[in-house]
Order: C-alpha cells, then structure tokens, then sequence
C-alpha cells in the first residue's frame, strides 16, 4: 500500500561578516515522503523548493494542496503533476520521490550517477559589501572556478563595475568566464548604459536585466545590446506552451536558465529546452536554493543532456545545515561520489 506525508525544513544560510542587510537568513522548504514497499525501493523523497516571495506558488493554499496530494497520493504520478499545474514546486517533488521509488537517489543510470564524471558549474558571488565580495572572488578561483556568476544592481554600479575590471585585468576571457546576474535591478537606459561596460569586459551573459513586465524592453535589449541577455524570472508562472512560445517569440533571447523547482520539473523544464532549441536559443539549470536533496535531483536531470555550458549547481555551500549527501565539488565540477564519509542522510526530515 502506497501512502505520503510532508515535512517541514528551514535551511540556513552562512552569514559571514560582510553580507549585505536584508538578505535570507533562512529557506523554507517542503519534503514529500512516499513509502511503497511493493516498490523496486521502498521510500521517495522529493523537494517542494519554493522560494517566498519568487516562487508563483508562494501563496497561501501550498500546504492545503500538499495535504491533498498526500491525501491522494494512490492516484500516481500522472494524475497528480496534471493536478498541481499552479503548484510547480509539487510537480517537481512528486516527479523525484516517484522516480526514487523506480531508481533510487540515482534516478538515471549515467555516468553521472556512478560518480564517473562530474558536471561543469560556475561559482556563485554571494552579494554584500566590496571586501566581502572580493573576498568570495578569491576564494571562487582558489577553489578552480573558470566561471564565475556575480551580482549586479546589488550595491552601486561604479562599485561592482571596479571589481568586474579587477577580475579582468588578472584573467583574460580565455581563462575565466564572467556572468552577471541582475535580477531585475535596470530600467533599458541603465542596461545600455551597464552593456557597453559589461561589452568592453566580455562577460558571457547579462541574466534577467530588466523586470519580467517588461517584455518589450527586454525585446529593445536583446536587439541592441553587445551583452547576451539570458532570461530567469521571465519564465516564472508561464505554464501554458502557448504561454512559453509567444515569450520565447517576443524577445528572442539567447540564453535561458531553468530552474525546475519554478516551471514544473524535468518535464517542465524539458518543454522549455525542446522550445528554445527550436528557436536557437541556449540554455542551462540552476538551484533555486534547494538542498542537496533537489540540486541533486536537478545535477541529475541536467547530466543526460549533454550541455557543454557551466550550470548553476554551486549553491550546497550557501548553507549550515544543509542535507548531508554526496555530493563533492572542486575545480569548478559537481561529481557525486561513493565515499563513505559522504552518504545521504535524511534524518532530520524525519
């Protein structure tokens, strides 16, 4: 007999000295647990990685529609993803606790999963004051990094500008990769202003430059800007494929980045790349600051796509508390690996 249940975790972030004010301190997140054991594995887990205030299902019914999917867990995978279309973060969870009952926390039989090969990611800059995020850069190419993703519209322009032609003048593009993540921070003025820096520097890519209303401006970028614009937020709370097209036809980006947690899951997420592949466009994954529990579910997924570019798989570190697993990260590679020392414990969800 197959039943479910959900628990509650709060992540917590490192706050070393430096950080900027009004950053997360803690990550709620939500674990469905299915227990089969007629299944070729007995026990699924699956992360419900919401992110408050981002997520299109931040609202108050995720835990009533929990309750329910738990409630109704017999009616399968299928029934249920068609189910949770407005609860894309379910989607995602169910799509892994069923795959664990089939695989295992393999879930796919890749070179990836035996710890054979590992997956290119970039280093993330965490945002705060000039000596903390000097600090980070540092730090990011000790530890191997040949691409680096940093904040921008974070602190003052001329301030992150200063510290992105530092980083040049010590390394050529041929040696490390710069992209840059606005979340939204530009009017289309200030992005062209902030491209013909970003252009003279050559950083790879510009993510979501301006707010996600902003579709014809993003457009007016995309066709006048040096910079490849890569869109993020744009992609939150289109469910619909028509939806999906018509943004993808709008702008024309040349980069997107999926994060499953937001568009649905591996399914979702697949959708998004067979469209975008369609119109030229590239891609990659990122964490939505999920445990190890999901960003091994997405490390996963991304490892059977043969996608040479760096993916957004460097967030296990951000925190104190994180799930115990093993995964294993250096020189810029995400590998899993069979160690001992490093097994999944999922003990505190319990």
């Amino acid at each position: 007999m197959m039943r479910a249940s959900f628990s509650s975790y709060d992540l917590l972030f490192k706050q070393p000295a430096g950080t900027s004010r009004g950053v997360l301190r803690t990550k709620q997140s939500f674990f469905l647990k299915i227990e089969d054991a007629s299944a070729p594995f007995p026990v699924g887990w699956g992360e419900v990685g919401i992110l408050r205030g981002l997520s299109m299902d931040d609202v108050p019914g995720l835990e009533a529609q929990l309750h329910w999917t738990v409630q109704n867990i017999a009616l399968g995978l299928e029934e249920l993803y068609a189910a949770n279309t407005q609860f894309p973060s379910i989607q995602f969870a169910l799509e892994q606790a069923f795959s664990h009952l089939q695989h295992g926390f393999e879930h796919f039989q890749t070179p990836y999963s035996r710890g054979e090969e590992s997956i290119a990611i970039n280093g993330l800059i965490w945002m705060g004051d000039e000596s903390f995020m000097l600090d980070q850069i540092s730090r990011r190419l000790e530890e191997g990094f040949t691409t680096l993703k940093m904040k921008v519209g974070a602190i003052d322009w001329a301030t992150e500008q200063a510290l992105l032609e530092g980083i040049r003048k010590e390394f050529s593009q041929d040696q490390l990769t710069l992209r840059v993540d606005a979340n939204g921070a530009f009017t289309l003025q200030e992005a062209l202003e902030v491209d013909q820096v970003l252009a003279g520097l050559a950083v790879h890519s510009i993510e979501q430059p301006l707010a996600v209303d902003y579709r014809e401006e993003l457009a007016e970028l995309v066709r006048r800007a040096h910079t490849p614009v890569a869109l993020d937020e744009s992609l939150i709370g289109l469910v619909e494929k028509e939806e999906r097209e018509k943004l993808l036809d709008q702008i024309r980006p040349p980069y997107i980045i999926l994060k499953p947690s937001f568009i649905g899951g591996w399914r979702g997420a697949d959708q998004w790349i067979a469209l975008a592949e369609a119109r030229g466009i590239e891609w990659w994954a990122t964490s939505a600051l999920e445990s190890n529990l999901g960003m091994n579910a997405i490390a996963q997924w991304a490892s059977t796509k043969n996608n040479p570019l760096p993916q957004g798989l460097g967030t296990g570190s951000l925190y104190t508390n994180n799930l115990p697993a093993p995964h294993w990260v250096a020189g810029g590679q995400l590998q899993l690996v069979d160690d001992i020392q490093k097994s999944w414990d999922l003990s505190p969800l319990d």
